[in-house]
């Protein structure tokens, strides 16, 4: 195997003059399509697996949201339009003579994730998914069912996977602040919450959209003490994770003097004011993060067996995480690794390793264990997908399970 090891040089990111970090949150228009292409998957293969004994070939990853039209108003509102979500990619729907509802499927798995993760969304109502999916090229079919006697699957792509280790105090700040304002004892917020975070110098702020429910407010009045502990409550999230006071303004393009507010009657801005497709939202470490190494590739929806967009991003930031902290000298890592069509997944172009060490001396000392580490969590890639269909990717907080 290619293991390359070298110097991580330039400044770190949270020691660089401006950093920028944005997070979209579950009900944002675009980690709605994630979710639902990795929930899609998901559902797939635990029926293939369930019913034939392994899991077929399939990619779901290219997800559209097209959204309704509404009228939200303080204690109530109305969705005139619903939100369309248009499932399209490649699966298996007939193996050995035995027919596979995935149209069924695909639809039930999307109408399922809405309804447990956007709690004022009335999905029969307000949403209506269709299912574009068809059959695999025979070609890639064919390459995904090739296996190699006693070995690992093949690559069903020439692409890349990249990681990052550890995460900044602006990075975890974000996370936190996302996650701390999807609290279920505050149901006039909605799902739908972005968190940027810029850092200047020494200075941080937070900057939040945040849908809020109608029907949950009463008045203006209401809507704005709603977002003044909205604010309060994502100051609290980014002060546990650095230390530090961090400004946030909520809602910043809301115009109260004019009665213009980010109010919603579901809870997210799908229901009229934005768009969402697969593959513009969170990288694998659940943000983004232009400061860091990124890939275009979208995670969600790609099949966990053989697709190499999904696998080696999980394992290039499984080993990032590893080598941080579990070799004494690596302060932070980045790791980049490269397939090749129809070469087994576990035989990697090259595997990158950039390492920071505490002096620049240490470097060929921390070469030998550092390649002996991604050599070992680049050989348990083949197994890697019993650990996938236990984990919807886009819905995770901080990276890889």
């Amino acid at each position: 195997m290619n293991i390359v090891v070298g110097p991580l040089d330039g400044t770190p990111a949270a020691a660089q003059s401006v950093e920028v970090v944005e997070r979209k949150g579950l009900g944002h228009p675009d980690s709605i399509c994630d979710a639902i292409a990795e929930e899609v998957s998901l559902a797939l293969s635990r029926h293939y697996l369930q019913r034939f004994g392994v899991v077929l070939h399939h990619n779901v990853d290219k997800v559209l949201l097209r959204g309704g039209t509404s009228r939200p108003a303080f204690g109530g509102g109305e969705v005139d339009e619903p939100i369309e979500i248009y499932l399209a990619g490649r699966a298996t729907r007939e193996w050995r003579g035995i027919a596979v509802p995935v149209d069924e499927l695909a639809v039930e798995a999307a109408r399922a994730w809405l309804a447990a993760h956007l709690h004022a969304l009335d999905v029969p109502r307000h949403v209506r998914v269709h299912s574009l999916l068809r059959s695999g090229s025979a070609d890639l079919v064919e390459l995904f069912a090739r296996q190699p006697e006693g070995g690992p699957r093949l690559a069903n792509d020439t692409s890349l996977g990249v990681g990052f280790a550890p995460a900044t105090p602006l990075e975890a700040a974000v996370l936190r602040a996302e996650h701390s304002l999807r609290d279920p004892t505050a149901p006039e917020r909605g799902e739908d919450v972005k968190v940027m975070g810029v850092r200047v110098a020494e200075r941080s702020t937070l900057t939040v959209a945040c849908a809020f429910i109608g029907r949950h407010l009463r008045d203006l009045d209401a809507y704005l003490e709603a977002r003044r502990e909205a604010a309060r409550t994502a100051s609290h999230a980014g002060r546990t994770a650095t230390g530090s006071e961090l400004p946030v303004e909520v809602n910043t393009a809301d115009d109260a003097a004019a009665g213009s507010v980010y109010l919603t009657v579901t809870g997210t801005s799908a229901e009229a004011g934005d768009d969402g497709q697969t593959g513009r939202g969170n990288r694998m470490s659940g943000l983004i993060t232009p400061a860091r190494p990124m890939t275009l590739e979208a995670i969600a929806g790609k099949n966990p067996i053989t697709h190499v967009g999904k696998l080696y991003n999980v394992v290039a930031t499984r080993i990032a995480e590893a080598l941080v902290s579990g070799i004494d000298g690596v302060r932070e890592a980045n790791v980049l690794m490269v397939s090749r069509i129809g070469t087994p997944i576990d035989a990697p172009q090259v595997v990158h390793l950039r390492l920071r060490t505490d002096a620049p001396q240490h470097l060929a000392a921390l070469a030998r264990p550092a390649r002996e580490l991604a050599r070992r969590h680049v050989s348990e890639i083949a197994a890697l997908w019993r650990t996938l269909l236990l984990h919807n990717l886009a819905t995770g907080e901080s990276g890889p399970p």
